[in-house]
């Protein structure tokens, strides 16, 4: 009798030795770029830098948009490659666009606090690209916990925003469904530390694929067979998982504040929330605000991104659902040509 049924472990254990082959093909020793979008260096302090990103040729609009993304990864996922390039579909429809680059935090950054990274570092920034820009306003469009940030920083900085994009940005805490917000219930930030003094961005990265464990460590490998006669489709694979794997160490009071403050207190969707003495009041929010959130979203559920919409005066606020998961949002080739859509009819 023929022995053609195989068992299923030993398809994925074929599929997964065909892509360690093509993998050690010396035409493989360089890995495919990412963030290759063409961009300057305006402004740098410490570890952070800010990029102004090359304009098209094309008519330009007048305010610019600066993009924050989360401490906890690299923000080049807004510029992974060509196709799944959230910055370059912006350049696309003429706007100018700013990203701020965190860094990769040392021991020497272990205090660096919340109200240093919104009071000081991101409000140099949009200062920056104000004068660079010349505009009075700027458009925030905060990713993930960045959409913390800006949400933060437009409560207690109203003069500086015009419009406001919370993308994916997690508002209420302790929803039933945020799995990530149950685990860091009862965990103390000091136990996480490791030899610099911050929290192991390794240790995080953890966390986030506990999350999903089977689907992010194992399952992702059974779909790999199509990729390996595709180079275009493997270079994708080998970029996201470049990013995943590309976790900067947390500055260990800006996490324990956050961890606290957010996670474990919800005190900005219970209005208790203070940044460097000031009460962060998201009812004083006056311009604009769209509200993006995920509908397979496992790191922040979109309950928790909709409860925004109880701070928020229904005249100023929209949310606009997309498809896909928390990175997929923007990523996705399926999902980014509807949400630039949004953005670009939201923005204008």
């Amino acid at each position: 009798m023929s022995e053609k049924n195989n068992h299923p472990d030993d398809t994925w254990q074929d599929d997964f030795t065909q892509l360690i082959e093509q993998l050690s093909h010396p035409s493989r020793q360089t890995h495919p770029g990412v963030g290759l979008t063409t961009k300057e260096l305006i402004y740098s302090e410490n570890k952070l830098q800010l990029f102004r990103y090359k304009a098209l040729n094309i008519k330009q609009k007048k305010t610019p948009i600066l993009i924050t993304y989360a401490l906890v990864n690299r923000p080049y996922i807004t510029d992974l490659e060509p196709d799944r390039s959230l910055v370059l579909r912006l350049l696309e429809k003429g706007y100018p666009v700013y990203l701020i680059d965190w860094g990769y935090p040392d021991s020497s950054d272990c205090f660096t606090s919340l109200n240093d990274y919104i009071n000081g570092y991101l409000y140099r920034c949009v200062q920056h690209v104000k004068r660079h820009a010349k505009r009075k306003k700027i458009d925030l469009l905060g990713i993930c916990q960045g959409g913390v940030f800006s949400l933060c920083y437009t409560a207690l900085h109203r003069a500086d925003v015009r419009k406001l994009v919370t993308l994916v940005t997690p508002v209420d805490f302790h929803t039933k469904d945020n799995t990530l917000s149950l685990w860091t219930n009862k965990i103390h930030s000091t136990l996480t530390d490791n030899n610099t003094g911050n929290v192991p961005g390794s240790l995080i990265s953890q966390l986030f694929k506990a999350l999903k464990p089977y689907e992010i460590n194992r399952e992702k490998f059974r779909k790999i067979k199509p990729l390996l006669t595709k180079k275009a489709g493997l270079d994708t694979f080998l970029r996201m998982e470049k990013w995943l794997n590309d976790s900067p160490d947390l500055a260990r009071l800006a996490a324990e504040e956050f961890m606290t403050d957010f996670y474990q207190n919800n005190r900005l969707h219970k209005k208790t929330l203070s940044i460097g003495g000031a009460a962060v009041e998201l009812a004083k929010i006056k311009c604009p605000v769209l509200n993006l959130y995920s509908t397979k979203d496992h790191i922040v559920p979109a309950s928790s991104t909709q409860a925004l919409s109880q701070h928020i005066k229904p005249a100023l606020y929209q949310e606009h659902a997309l498809q896909g998961g928390h990175i997929g949002a923007f990523t996705s080739l399926k999902t980014q040509h509807h949400l630039i859509n949004v953005l670009s009819q939201w923005l204008a």
